[in-house]
Protein backbone atom coordinates (compact mmCIF):
# COMPACT_ATOMS: atom_id res chain seq x y z
CA UNK A 1 0.00 0.00 0.00
CA UNK A 2 1.33 3.24 -0.74
CA UNK A 3 0.72 6.36 1.61
CA UNK A 4 0.98 10.11 1.28
CA UNK A 5 1.43 11.62 4.55
CA UNK A 6 1.09 15.59 4.70
CA UNK A 7 1.91 17.92 6.93
CA UNK A 8 0.25 20.92 6.09
CA UNK A 9 1.81 24.97 6.28
CA UNK A 10 1.48 28.06 4.02
CA UNK A 11 4.94 28.69 4.39
CA UNK A 12 6.14 25.25 3.75
CA UNK A 13 4.31 22.00 3.30
CA UNK A 14 5.91 18.49 3.93
CA UNK A 15 4.87 15.62 2.23
CA UNK A 16 6.23 12.09 2.05
CA UNK A 17 5.86 8.86 0.35
CA UNK A 18 6.54 5.50 1.79
CA UNK A 19 5.05 2.06 1.18
CA UNK A 20 4.09 -0.60 3.68
CA UNK A 21 4.06 -4.46 2.98
CA UNK A 22 3.06 -6.51 6.27
CA UNK A 23 5.54 -5.25 8.49
CA UNK A 24 8.07 -3.83 6.36
CA UNK A 25 8.17 0.50 5.56
CA UNK A 26 10.32 1.66 2.34
CA UNK A 27 10.77 5.26 1.73
CA UNK A 28 9.96 6.41 -1.69
CA UNK A 29 10.28 10.36 -1.68
CA UNK A 30 9.85 13.53 0.50
CA UNK A 31 9.97 16.89 -0.22
CA UNK A 32 8.63 19.95 0.35
CA UNK A 33 6.41 22.76 -1.21
CA UNK A 34 7.16 26.37 -0.45
CA UNK A 35 5.00 29.04 -2.50
CA UNK A 36 6.34 32.53 -2.75
CA UNK A 37 5.95 34.17 0.25
CA UNK A 38 5.88 37.43 -1.46
CA UNK A 39 2.71 36.17 -3.84
CA UNK A 40 -0.56 36.99 -2.60
CA UNK A 41 -2.68 34.46 -0.51
CA UNK A 42 -4.55 33.32 -3.04
CA UNK A 43 -1.82 32.75 -5.19
CA UNK A 44 0.13 30.67 -2.60
CA UNK A 45 -3.02 28.62 -2.29
CA UNK A 46 -3.16 27.87 -5.75
CA UNK A 47 0.87 27.26 -5.98
CA UNK A 48 0.21 24.77 -2.88
CA UNK A 49 -2.54 23.13 -4.55
CA UNK A 50 -0.53 22.87 -8.41
CA UNK A 51 2.33 21.41 -6.41
CA UNK A 52 0.57 18.90 -3.99
CA UNK A 53 -1.35 17.19 -6.98
CA UNK A 54 1.80 17.20 -9.21
CA UNK A 55 2.60 15.18 -6.20
CA UNK A 56 -0.53 12.82 -5.88
CA UNK A 57 -0.27 12.86 -9.60
CA UNK A 58 3.28 11.26 -10.06
CA UNK A 59 3.17 8.84 -6.74
CA UNK A 60 -0.52 7.94 -6.94
CA UNK A 61 -0.60 7.20 -3.27
CA UNK A 62 -3.38 4.45 -1.79
CA UNK A 63 -4.01 6.98 0.93
CA UNK A 64 -2.82 10.22 2.46
CA UNK A 65 -3.05 11.31 5.82
CA UNK A 66 -2.67 14.64 7.44
CA UNK A 67 -1.17 16.18 10.64
CA UNK A 68 -3.98 18.22 12.38
CA UNK A 69 -2.97 21.60 13.38
CA UNK A 70 -3.21 23.53 16.61
CA UNK A 71 -4.13 26.73 17.31
CA UNK A 72 -1.77 29.69 17.53
CA UNK A 73 -1.89 32.31 19.74
CA UNK A 74 -2.67 34.80 16.70
CA UNK A 75 -5.91 34.55 15.27
CA UNK A 76 -4.86 35.80 11.75
CA UNK A 77 -2.50 32.99 11.55
CA UNK A 78 -4.32 30.19 12.60
CA UNK A 79 -7.27 31.16 9.88
CA UNK A 80 -4.20 30.96 7.20
CA UNK A 81 -3.10 28.29 8.09
CA UNK A 82 -6.36 26.54 8.48
CA UNK A 83 -6.59 27.45 4.39
CA UNK A 84 -3.55 25.88 3.71
CA UNK A 85 -4.91 22.17 5.76
CA UNK A 86 -7.65 22.67 3.55
CA UNK A 87 -5.81 22.64 0.34
CA UNK A 88 -3.60 19.93 1.97
CA UNK A 89 -6.56 17.81 2.46
CA UNK A 90 -8.70 18.93 -0.44
CA UNK A 91 -5.91 17.91 -3.12
CA UNK A 92 -5.96 14.15 -2.42
CA UNK A 93 -9.66 14.04 -2.43
CA UNK A 94 -9.72 15.54 -5.36
CA UNK A 95 -8.40 12.03 -6.84
CA UNK A 96 -10.62 10.15 -5.10
CA UNK A 97 -7.16 9.71 -2.50
CA UNK A 98 -8.87 8.62 1.58
CA UNK A 99 -7.70 11.42 3.83
CA UNK A 100 -6.67 10.48 7.44
CA UNK A 101 -6.18 12.96 9.93
CA UNK A 102 -3.95 12.47 13.08
CA UNK A 103 -2.97 14.69 15.85
CA UNK A 104 0.83 15.58 16.09
CA UNK A 105 1.07 14.51 19.93
CA UNK A 106 -0.45 11.16 18.41
CA UNK A 107 1.98 10.63 15.47
CA UNK A 108 4.78 11.67 17.61
CA UNK A 109 3.44 8.88 19.99
CA UNK A 110 3.18 6.51 17.17
CA UNK A 111 6.89 6.93 16.70
CA UNK A 112 8.97 7.95 19.79
CA UNK A 113 6.92 6.41 21.78
CA UNK A 114 5.81 9.85 23.73
CA UNK A 115 3.67 12.52 22.48
CA UNK A 116 5.38 15.30 23.64
CA UNK A 117 8.80 13.92 21.81
CA UNK A 118 10.54 17.11 20.23
CA UNK A 119 11.55 16.93 16.54
CA UNK A 120 14.90 15.58 16.20
CA UNK A 121 13.65 12.45 18.08
CA UNK A 122 10.49 12.60 15.44
CA UNK A 123 13.56 12.79 12.57
CA UNK A 124 15.84 9.99 14.10
CA UNK A 125 13.01 7.78 14.49
CA UNK A 126 12.04 8.16 10.44
CA UNK A 127 15.66 7.74 9.70
CA UNK A 128 15.73 4.62 11.86
CA UNK A 129 12.28 3.62 10.55
CA UNK A 130 13.13 4.27 6.94
CA UNK A 131 16.93 3.11 6.55
CA UNK A 132 18.82 5.38 3.67
CA UNK A 133 16.11 8.06 3.89
CA UNK A 134 18.53 11.35 4.13
CA UNK A 135 15.62 13.79 5.00
CA UNK A 136 16.81 17.14 5.04
CA UNK A 137 13.86 19.43 6.48
CA UNK A 138 11.68 19.43 9.48
CA UNK A 139 8.34 19.53 7.09
CA UNK A 140 9.13 16.28 5.23
CA UNK A 141 10.04 14.22 8.24
CA UNK A 142 7.33 15.11 9.91
CA UNK A 143 5.08 14.25 6.68
CA UNK A 144 6.86 11.09 6.30
CA UNK A 145 6.09 10.26 10.31
CA UNK A 146 2.25 11.17 9.86
CA UNK A 147 2.71 8.43 7.13
CA UNK A 148 4.19 5.97 9.05
CA UNK A 149 2.06 6.56 11.54
CA UNK A 150 -0.96 5.99 9.46
CA UNK A 151 0.32 3.07 8.49
CA UNK A 152 0.44 1.64 11.50
CA UNK A 153 -2.98 2.67 12.51
CA UNK A 154 -3.82 0.70 9.34
CA UNK A 155 -2.69 -1.84 10.00
CA UNK A 156 -4.48 -2.18 13.42
CA UNK A 157 -7.73 -1.44 11.47
CA UNK A 158 -7.01 -4.16 9.67
CA UNK A 159 -6.42 -6.63 11.99
CA UNK A 160 -8.86 -5.95 14.32
CA UNK A 161 -11.56 -5.79 10.84
CA UNK A 162 -10.15 -9.48 10.50
CA UNK A 163 -10.70 -10.30 14.35
CA UNK A 164 -14.22 -9.25 14.41
CA UNK A 165 -14.60 -11.44 11.43
CA UNK A 166 -13.25 -14.23 12.82
CA UNK A 167 -15.32 -13.84 16.04
CA UNK A 168 -18.26 -13.43 14.41
CA UNK A 169 -17.89 -16.61 11.98
CA UNK A 170 -16.80 -18.66 15.19
CA UNK A 171 -20.28 -18.03 16.68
Amino acid sequence: MRLLGLDPGLRFTGWGVIEIEGNRLRHIAHGRVAPDQAAPLSERLRLLHDGLLAIVDLYRPDEAAVEETFLNKNAGSSLKLGHARGVVMLVPALRGVPVAEYAAKDVKKSLVGSGAADKAQVKLMVAHLLPGCAVDSEDAADALAVAICHGHASQVSRAWAGARVTAGAMR
